[in-house]
């Protein structure tokens, strides 16, 4: 990657957190304002960026533009939409869809629940696949060579008490996921929350996301949780369905 492209990536990085003053982008890339200045004046002319008052810098409109491109170019994403939101109006409960990326989960659509308590997640956001009802879906689909591989690479970093935490572990619940195809967060990603997640499959019946509902447990316990997992299996099948899946695997 050229040198400018690095600092460019690095800037945007830097404003999407938070409006960045031209000294505090300097003392982050650590180089030259000057030099810093040419990078912001090329990214604002194609609104990447653009300036806020005298003296911030913020994203710019082509930044979200770009990313309702990406989003929108998910084919899954569009055909699980009507049975995903109406999984969520119905429950009034948090809906996820997430696809795999780079050894990381990615949520690639979500639908807010109705109840006062929110999630970290966002779209576009990366979470773990080791703690994550999403994660344990993805990986869970793939052949035994591959879980093997993703399981024996992750750091397994403890999120919660209950959190996963050995590459054995993670292959035995895999095993269990894979049985009987839906899988449970049980408070492992955030302890105050847990979730179910299950496959959204395509024409040829491979797994082309997961889909989960998310739930604080002061307003449902585990078994409450689990009471949920027809509701959101008949969902899934439902965006399945629309993504060109029928009952014996084949596409329409």
């Amino acid at each position: 990657m050229s040198q400018s492209l690095d600092r460019a990536l690095t800037l945007l990085d830097s404003i999407a957190k938070d409006a960045r003053t031209l000294d505090e982008l300097a003392d982050e890339i650590g180089v030259h304002k000057s030099t810093v200045l040419r990078l912001l004046r090329t990214l604002e002319q194609h609104h990447f960026v653009r300036r806020e008052g005298a003296r911030h810098y913020r994203l710019g409109s082509a930044m979200f533009d770009l990313a309702n491109q990406a989003l929108d170019s998910f084919d899954v994403r569009r055909s699980a939409q009507p049975a995903l939101a109406a999984l969520n109006a119905r429950t009034g409960h948090t809906v996820h869809l997430a696809s795999y990326e780079d050894g990381e989960v990615v949520y690639i659509d979500k639908y807010e629940g109705r109840h006062s308590v929110r999630m970290y997640s966002r779209i576009g956001k990366r979470a773990p696949l080791h703690c994550t009802a999403v994660g344990k879906v993805l990986v869970a689909a793939m052949p035994p060579a591959r879980r093997e591989e993703i399981a024996r690479s992750i750091d397994y970093p403890v999120l919660t008490p209950n959190t996963i935490t050995t590459p054995e572990a993670y292959l035995a619940e895999l095993d269990r996921v894979a049985q009987r195809g839906y899988a449970v967060d049980n408070a492992e990603h955030e302890d105050f929350i847990h979730c179910i997640a299950a496959p959204v499959r395509g024409a040829d019946g491979e797994v082309l996301a997961a889909a989960s509902m998310s739930v604080p447990k002061v307003l449902l316990d585990y078994d409450g949780l689990l009471a949920l997992v027809p509701q959101l299996r008949a969902a899934t099948t439902e965006a399945s369905v629309h993504s060109g899946w029928t009952e014996n695997g084949k596409g329409h």
